[in-house]
């Protein structure tokens, strides 16, 4: 799928010109809203990202992406923090949320539910697990659930 291609290949793009700002990327999405293409960078930093970031990484990312033109077609770039709701997609972003609690959401409901809330307990290639409210362990197969993100508690 060419979306996989150009996130990769805008990630290992962008990655370089977040380091020298001291920032991690989170996530690097490529996607379709309605008439739209968007290449999406997610910058991290402990402490949180601020405007300044994101405007740096914006700055530098367009001039390298104006330099290689490496996705031909016409699409909106932005820059942004993942956010405290942040998604859960990949490895990294599992291994780090370990011990955090996180609310999943499925495709199809699972004894009629289709939400959990729980602590991260561990997770593989295939699934993920997150202990309960009731202490009960409940495993989750990754490619079922349409979604996994940190809560937020305010």
């Amino acid at each position: 799928m060419a979306s996989k291609q150009y996130e990769k290949t805008a990630e290992d793009l962008v990655t370089p010109i977040a380091e020298s700002f001291g920032l991690s990327i989170y996530d690097v999405e490529y996607v379709k809203e309605g008439k739209e293409f968007y290449l999406r960078v997610y910058i991290d930093k402990p402490g949180g990202v601020t405007i300044d970031d994101c405007e740096k990484v914006s700055r530098a990312f367009s001039a390298k992406l104006d330099e290689t033109d490496p996705i031909p077609d016409a699409y909106i770039m932005e820059v942004s923090s993942p956010g405290l709701g942040r998604s859960l997609k990949k490895d990294r972003h599992f291994e780090k949320s370990i011990g955090e609690e996180v609310e999943v959401g499925l495709y199809k409901p699972d004894n009629g539910q289709k939400s959990f809330t729980g602590i991260l307990k561990s997770y593989d290639a295939e699934s993920f697990t997150i202990e309960l409210s009731t202490k009960e362990e409940k495993r989750f197969i990754r490619k079922e659930t349409s979604s996994v993100r940190l809560t937020v508690d305010f």
